[in-house]
Formats: C-alpha cells, structure tokens, sequence
C-alpha cells in the first residue's frame, strides 16, 4: 500500500504543474484550475490501484482535468457568467513570456471560444495531441475534434485582429 501511495504522491509531484496548466487554458481561472485539477487528483487518487501505470497515467489524468474543467463551466453558477467576459489572469503566468502582447491577446481570444473548443484548440495546439488522442481523451470523435478546433482557431483569429485594430491608431 506503501508504495501505490508513494508512486501517486511522486505521479502528482511531476506532472501537477502541466496539469494545472491545461486547466487553466480550457477554464480560463487560476482559482477555477485550481479547484478543477484537485477534485481530478482526488477521483484519480481512488482509482490508483486499479490504473495500469505502465500505461499512460497522464493521458489518464489530462483527461480528467479536461472532463473536470468543461464539466465545471456547466454548473449554474457559472452559467451566470459568459465565457467572453472571462478575463484571464495573466499576472500568474509561469511561462517566459511574461509581458509579451502576443501572449496576452491569445490568453483574451482564449476566452471567447466555448468549452469544448477551447478543450480541442488547448489539447491539440498546447499539448501538441493528436487528433486521435484529443478524440480519445474528450470522448468524442476525431471528425468533431477537426470541427471544434478548425471553429476554434477561426474564432481565434477573428478575435485577434479585431484586438489588433482596436490597437491601431487611426
């Protein structure tokens, strides 16, 4: 029992950061993410024993958080708020690129896609998934993983360049 609890604790350790991450991108709330990556852990904490390890316990995890993070914005609670007015923290980024404009205007664009797209479009450009993983990871199938993310980018760049001439001086 020892050493499924240590093997967990070390699983968590190396891959929460990424986890919390992916959260972060589908939900668009570091407290959200938050919340969304715990309540994965704990469901795969109670399936550890049963879970082949061999296998791919990120993938397994990944999928989790994914489910948990789409799953959380259909709550009522949420519903109160749309998914364009999220505004993304971006003063908690633990990347390099912090202050790039670039970043930011992606973050922002990130917030006007649906849950489901933004799942497609962080997985497969983000995680750098399949679109085979990405359908297996989210349930559905890969025709639907094409749609969603080929919608999603549309949507992205629509919501790019609308920011980019607001920026513009006349």
């Amino acid at each position: 029992m020892v050493d499924r609890d240590q093997e967990y604790v070390e699983f968590v350790e190396a891959s929460s950061a990424s986890l919390r991450r992916t959260a972060y991108l589908v939900c668009g709330d570091w407290h959200r993410a938050d919340d969304v990556v715990q309540d994965a852990l704990y469901k795969l904490y109670r399936s550890w024993s049963k879970l082949d390890r061999k296998g791919n316990p990120l993938a397994y995890a990944r999928r989790a958080v994914v489910n948990a993070a789409v799953d959380s914005g259909r709550r009522p609670w949420r519903r109160e708020v749309p998914a364009s007015d999220l505004s993304f923290d971006r003063a908690r980024l633990d990347d390099h690129a912090d202050g790039h404009a670039e970043r930011d205007e992606v973050l922002t664009a990130l917030g006007s896609l649906a849950p489901r797209q933004r799942a497609c479009v962080v997985l497969r450009y983000y995680e750098d998934l399949s679109v085979e993983q990405t359908a297996q990871l989210l349930g559905c199938s890969e025709g639907t993983v094409k749609s969603q993310a080929a919608r999603g980018l549309e949507t992205l760049r629509t919501a790019i360049d609308q920011a980019r001439q607001i920026r513009r001086p006349a």
